[in-house]
């Protein structure tokens, strides 16, 4: 794959192969397994600047706003946001509250770009609206309302809707009023519920990030480092899908986590893949993932493993 930015859809917004993904740098164990100091965070984000990946997607529920402080330092740590950079947020319901109004995401934004130091971001998300309902969202002075009208007076240059269930995500893909999909956990090696949906946000014209390609972790560490997938426990016949595709791995020698990036890295209707990372090196190696030769066919074996899967087994 050539290591050039291409068009992020219509939004005039340029994007690498790879976006860093911000959530595992703000530290959060519950979801990830481990710890990440506030130094090891900073000095992340301080890489993911400076390095050839250049965009980084976090969100102000990540680790509680976390994520976003620690970029904010890595950004003012290199003297502002590179001109060329592509820095994604995301707004949200209240933690505490749930509250997913459109007042909530005017709060949500002040904090986000007080942490992160900046007075506008090149993209916006609409983040897991999967925590209200449609009508509500879609409602006059509601969470999208407010969103068109953040990027009608700059403070984002592009909108987008990011969440899961792949049903819900659908009904804001097809209201024409956002720019880009992020969709995660749901088009992996071993997951490809998100097909339909990425077919409707590419016809639309709208750009589509591709986001948690291994899956929480088992897609990078196997099988036999964890048993969940998606955050969650994975079934039996899952695990026996994903040691399948390991052993794939191990005959054709690519690693794991090079199949998992390149998954997505080389389908033509996704302008970026996230790659969450929490230390420097992390950086160098998710591009090196990109770059090394796999042998032909070997996605179509990939393929013929995972079209015996049951449906429903993963999340949807």
């Amino acid at each position: 794959m050539h290591w050039t930015s291409r068009a992020l859809g219509a939004t005039g917004l340029s994007i690498t192969p790879l976006m860093v993904g911000g959530a595992p740098l703000g530290s959060m164990p519950s979801n990830f397994g481990y710890d990440v100091s506030v130094e090891d965070g900073v000095a992340t984000a301080v890489a993911a600047l400076t390095g050839p990946i250049r965009g980084i997607d976090t969100s102000c529920a990540y680790s509680r706003g976390e994520s976003e402080r620690r970029i904010g330092l890595a950004i003012a740590e290199v003297g502002g946001l590179p001109d060329d950079y592509l820095l994604a947020t995301k707004v949200t319901r209240d933690l505490d509250s749930g509250d997913f109004s459109g007042e909530q995401m005017r709060r949500a934004i002040t904090g986000s770009l007080r942490r992160l130091g900046v007075d506008k971001v090149p993209l916006l998300y609409l983040h897991d609206p999967e925590n209200t309902t449609f009508a509500a969202a879609t409602a006059p002075g509601g969470p999208v309302e407010v969103l068109r009208e953040l990027k009608d007076t700059g403070v984002a240059q592009a909108i987008g809707v990011a969440g899961g269930d792949t049903a819900t995500i659908t009904e804001y893909v097809e209201t024409g009023h956002f720019d880009v999909l992020l969709t995660h956990n749901r088009w992996t090696l071993v997951n490809r519920t998100a097909d339909r949906l990425i077919d409707s946000a590419t016809e639309r014209g709208m750009g589509v990030v591709n986001a948690a390609v291994f899956g929480g972790g088992i897609l990078a560490t196997g099988t036999n480092a964890t048993s969940r997938y998606g955050y969650r426990e994975a079934p039996e016949e899952l695990l026996g899908v994903i040691r399948r595709v390991e052993a794939l791995c191990q005959e054709a020698r690519v690693p794991l986590s090079t199949a998992a990036v390149q998954f997505s890295a080389r389908d033509p209707r996704i302008a970026s893949t996230v790659v969450g990372v929490s230390r420097p090196s992390r950086i160098a190696e998710s591009v090196a993932s990109v770059e090394l030769d796999i042998p032909p066919g070997f996605f179509d074996e990939v393929d013929g493993i995972v079209a015996g899967l049951p449906a429903g087994l993963g999340p949807q």
